[in-house]
């Protein structure tokens, strides 16, 4: 991969990345990742091979001159957590028109474990809206370094994984075509995540539970 983000990351982490056949040749996707480290942006454009617009929450923006131009530099989408982020969801809409790509992390910002934040259904929404699939992707491996649980830079090893796309299509005839994908993307990663995570999800409590 030609891009600043390549170096970047090899220099900060020590890992693989499995699943890259998963994706799209071309047109618009959505990759849906778990977040524990503000290195995950990262890992996913190098997993990617292409410009990935985040979707981003404002308090992240307006700290300091080089973390904005970071943010830019990503192609963040400002959104906000208080208001109904109406202005950042058009941006998306119009990023997946264009055949861009678009990155979420349905959690709403980094988690200290796997399973303990609710997940917001805004991605399966672009989806459905567009057409664009979602590509579930899984990531361990980065709660090591600058995330809540250790904000101190570390070179961790980590994984990330890449699974097969969810259709829109497979889901417009459900009752609620937007919670239905958003399971089932919970489901792909608590398969993944669920055995090095706290006990009630080894135990067989469902993220589907949790959110009834």
């Amino acid at each position: 991969m030609k891009h600043p983000v390549g170096w970047m990351a090899r220099s900060l982490l020590d890992g693989e990345i499995h699943g890259q056949e998963h994706l799209p040749q071309d047109g618009p996707y959505i990759v849906t990742a778990n977040h524990f480290s503000l290195l995950d942006p990262v890992l996913v454009t190098l997993a990617v091979g292409r410009l990935v617009n985040y979707m981003a929450l404002d308090e992240l923006f307006g700290k300091t001159k080089v973390g904005d131009e970071i943010m830019y530099y990503f192609g963040s989408i400002s959104m906000s957590r208080d208001r109904p982020p109406l202005a950042a969801l058009q941006q998306a809409l119009r990023v997946l028109e264009a055949d861009g790509l678009l990155g979420v992390f349905p959690e709403g910002g980094r988690a200290l474990h796997w399973g303990e934040r609710s997940i917001k259904n805004g991605a399966a929404w672009l989806s459905i809206a567009t057409g664009a699939p979602i590509i579930p992707c899984a990531i361990t491996g980065t709660e090591a370094t600058l995330s809540l649980a250790a904000p101190g830079i570390h070179v961790p090893s980590v994984r990330l994984s890449l699974h097969p796309p969810l259709d829109p299509d497979a889901y417009i005839d459900r009752v609620d075509p937007v919670t239905a994908m958003m399971k089932d993307w919970q489901s792909v990663l608590n398969d993944e995540l669920g055995h090095w995570q706290p006990d009630y999800l080894q135990s067989g409590y469902s993220l589907s539970d949790r959110e009834q």
